[in-house]
């Protein structure tokens, strides 16, 4: 007995089985339970629920039906698993903020955003959605395939005919073994419009796809997606990032407080647990400035309203709730389905082409069936042709035939019929020998006929198939197609863009003492003649002015040297437009500035090439150069551009080629120059050398690039200004005083700014009150080294030119009053 069990017993190796035996479970997850397919864009769980409602005759024009016999008929027929998996799955089909299209239409608690969970299935009922018919449409027209279910009692669908993309319109999610897939939906009427592209053009591309078709996903819950980058990198690749935002406004109340407003949030975010965590941040004091938090959400749609101090900047509070609530979230895009079992990676436009050829089956085995019966009809209709002209003989045979056998053999012999005519005839009622009905019987041949024809040539010819979809598409757009929900919109710095997308134009960027920033075209200002009094260039406080300003480009990389000698960077089309009156964004916004952390540096790069250094100037006078091709990679956080001594802060950067002269002046009104190459190459970190020695009380206000032929452009705080040639200033080492560069008075004031000009420039005067004055540097005055200059800007009591900025030349029409340009006449101190 013993021997018989052992000789029973099987040796395995255990290794070997429990990765037979894994691999098996996890293609069976894979397979039949988390991945959805390429062709309807259902797991089989999805599948099974809306064919049982199929089959129970839960249609969408019938009664609704409890949803536990939903239940109880998907998991005894098809679907083998718990009852909760079966009722969760089908209540998220019936939710409005989680698919696009719902496929099940409920009555009752199918819970809210908020996170309530859906009633019991013993309480709630249901039926199919009028757009979830349309997956199922011609299913019994021999156009799919079925299989045996869990115990081979029953037939189940293999597959949905699917009229429409659902794998794109409602998206997926799922988690297999060892792999995921995250769908995110689309509009109905865009996807069926790519499809049909797609049919008229196998050759499109998917950036046509994206242009002219389909932009991007479209959220059930709506919202605004950052940035178009995220979504091409999805769409070509299958996998990608997509940085989605509630729709939220600023408004003011009547007291002046101001209150933000929440309408939409990001798709599957807990609207509940959002209000939570903004409390919890207020209570824990990581966000100050939100005095009231409330949920005004009815049923006419979403409202969280957060009211604020008068004294907080709403954009910046709104901006650190994106950094630390779901009111910001990420998508990420993994669009992976079953392709003839297999699970597979697809870019948007497999995605498209497989439904295609999908639908393509469907049309062609329809057609099929449709003519099979068509065929089956008229082959009956000819046996009662025949019949019917042999009438008499027919009625002779029959009478005399003792049983129906008899009958129907003698049929098929006399006439040479098939034994379905033969039966046919037998099941002739007698009022079909009437004339009218024999007419009946010759019309329905004929137009039979003309059925098979059309239908032969339907399947003889495949552009006539794509013509049936286009037409059932199409229909079905005109049905049950929407509006857009999901706003996309060009993002900020976080939001990297592709730049074929953005046009390329020439942009100024302002950016104030208190942060604000903003980019205009550059032909926003008029040119004026010196002494104008200047237009109002941007709306800034009190106690706020403009600091810097660059003449750019929308593609250059822009860089952001502060104080503390971090930099940062930001493309110039990432930067946003406001008018010429808007005080700008934050910069906060956009750089992740520290506190104590102000920028003293702009400058725009082209490219990052190793031909070319920057050269860096502190308050102190240390200057230090270094290659450009460092600064490639800079990260979100900023990086180290150099390292400061203590209480020493950045003043200026330049881009040189190695082989230029530096100037150094300073607010005494000294200048030092001295050939780039006595400053080493340095690291990122170094420190650097000394460039000018500053006298008491003395610090450094610019530093240029200065070449021969150059001229030296210099004004003061109190909008004196003058040109000199650069060869009044001898080249001298490094580290030495400097000379004489202006004569200065109270009158005069101190020096801010100090530019190599060549005459044929513009240039930008921005007063600390924020009012601008474009005029051409050919219209000033050039005068020697120890002069005082003449008056570039009319300042009012107390103004003061907060910094000057170099605009390339327009030709633009001066457009002035006569009593400006008396009023604008030269006024040289001197006289």
């Amino acid at each position: 007995m013993a021997d018989q069990e052992r000789r029973s017993v099987q040796e395995i190796n255990i290794s070997q089985e429990v990765r037979t035996s894994f691999l098996d479970y996890a293609m069976s997850v894979i397979v039949s339970r988390a991945l959805p397919d390429v062709r309807d864009g259902m797991k089989p769980v999805h599948r099974r629920i809306l064919y049982a409602m199929n089959d129970l005759g839960m249609h969408s024009d019938k009664a609704y039906k409890k949803s536990a016999r939903i239940v109880g008929e998907v998991i005894g027929k098809y679907h083998p698993h718990g009852d909760s998996a079966v009722y969760e799955a089908m209540v998220r089909m019936a939710q409005p903020f989680s698919y696009r299209n719902p496929l099940v239409d409920g009555h009752g608690n199918f819970g809210s955003v908020d996170g309530d969970s859906a009633a019991a299935m013993r309480y709630t009922e249901a039926r199919m959605s009028k757009i979830s018919m349309e997956l199922l449409r011609d299913i019994n027209k021999d156009t799919i395939d079925y299989q045996d279910n869990y115990d081979g009692s029953e037939r189940e669908p293999v597959v949905f005919p699917a009229r429409f993309p659902n794998l794109l319109v409602n998206g997926a999610s799922g988690i297999a073994v060892g792999m995921a897939t995250n769908i995110p939906p689309h509009n109905l009427g865009e996807t069926i419009d790519a499809v049909l592209a797609v049919s008229k053009d196998p050759e499109i591309t998917i950036d046509e796809i994206m242009e002219n078709y389909l932009p991007g996903p479209d959220f059930p819950t709506a919202g605004i997606i950052m940035g178009r980058s995220g979504i091409r990198r999805a769409y070509e690749t299958g996998k990608g990032s997509i940085t989605i935002r509630a729709k939220v406004q600023i408004e003011e109340l009547k007291n002046g407080k101001p209150v933000i407003i929440v309408t939409e949030l990001p798709y599957q975010v807990n609207k509940a647990k959002l209000i939570e965590k903004i409390a919890e941040l207020v209570r824990d004091k990581r966000i100050e400035g939100i005095t009231d938090l409330r949920d005004e959400s009815d049923r006419n749609g979403m409202r969280i309203v957060m009211e604020l101090r008068k004294d907080v900047n709403a954009n910046v509070l709104l901006n650190n709730l994106y950094k630390y609530t779901a009111l910001q979230t990420t998508f990420g895009v993994n669009t992976l389905a079953l392709v003839n079992g297999i699970p597979k990676v697809l870019n948007i436009k497999e995605c498209l082409k497989y439904y295609l050829e999908h639908q393509q089956v469907i049309i062609r085995r329809r057609t099929e069936f449709e003519l099979r019966k068509a065929e089956a009809r008229a082959h009956i209709l000819e046996g009662l042709r025949i019949a019917l002209d042999h009438l008499d003989e027919v009625i002779s045979l029959i009478r005399n035939s003792k049983t129906a056998d008899i009958a129907r053999e003698g049929l098929i012999t006399r006439f040479n019929l098939s034994e379905k005519q033969a039966q046919a005839i037998l099941d002739m009622r007698l009022q079909r020998l009437t004339g009218l009905e024999r007419e009946k019987i010759e019309n329905e041949y004929n137009e039979l006929m003309q059925l098979i024809e059309k239908l032969k040539g339907i399947l003889a010819d495949e552009e006539k198939i794509l013509e049936i979809i286009r037409e059932e598409l199409s229909e079905i757009k005109e049905k049950y197609g929407d509006e857009r929900r999901t706003e996309i919109t060009v993002g900020g710095a976080d939001f990297f863009e592709d730049e074929d997308l953005i046009p390329e134009e020439n942009i100024v960027i302002t950016l104030t003492h208190k942060g604000y920033i903003k980019r205009l075209p550059s032909s926003t200002y008029r040119v004026q003649k010196r002494g104008g009094r200047g237009i109002q260039g941007m709306g800034t406080n009190d106690d706020d002015f403009v600091e810097h300003l660059v003449s750019t480009s929308t593609h250059d990389t822009i860089l952001f040297f502060t104080n503390k000698g971090k930099v940062y960077k930001v493309k110039g089309y990432e930067i946003p437009e406001f008018s010429r009156t808007a005080k700008g964004l934050p910069i906060i916004n956009l750089l992740q500035i520290e506190k104590e952390e102000w920028i003293n540096a702009v400058i725009s790069v082209n490219e990052f090439s190793e031909d070319w250094n920057f050269f860096f100037t502190t308050k102190h006078g240390i200057s230090k150069r270094t290659s450009l091709a460092q600064f490639a990679n800079i990260r979100k956080g900023g990086l180290i551009a150099l390292g400061l001594r203590e209480n020493d802060e950045l003043i200026s950067v330049r881009l040189t080629d190695g082989t230029k002269d530096i100037m150094i002046a300073t607010k005494q009104g000294y200048l030092i120059r001295f050939p780039e190459d006595q400053v080493r190459l340095m690291g990122r970190t170094a420190a650097g050398v000394r460039g000018i020695s500053l006298r008491d009380d003395d610090e450094v206000v610019s530093m240029e690039i200065l070449e021969k032929g150059l001229q030296i452009l210099h004004v003061t705080n109190k909008g004196i200004g003058k040109r000199s040639p650069e060869d009044q200033y001898r080249i001298t080492n490094r580290g030495g005083k400097g000379i004489f560069t202006a004569k200065l008075t109270e009158e005069t004031g101190h020096v801010v700014a100090v530019k190599a000009v060549t005459g044929e420039e513009d240039i930008m005067l921005i007063t600390a009150a924020g009012v601008l004055i474009r005029i051409p540097v050919e219209g000033i005055s050039q005068t020697g080294r120890n002069t005082q200059g003449v008056r570039l800007i009319r300042l009012q009591d107390g103004e003061e030119v907060a910094t000057v900025a170099k605009i390339d030349h327009e030709d633009e029409e001066e457009e002035q009053s006569e009593e400006e340009v008396n009023e604008s006449v030269d006024s040289d101190l001197e006289e």
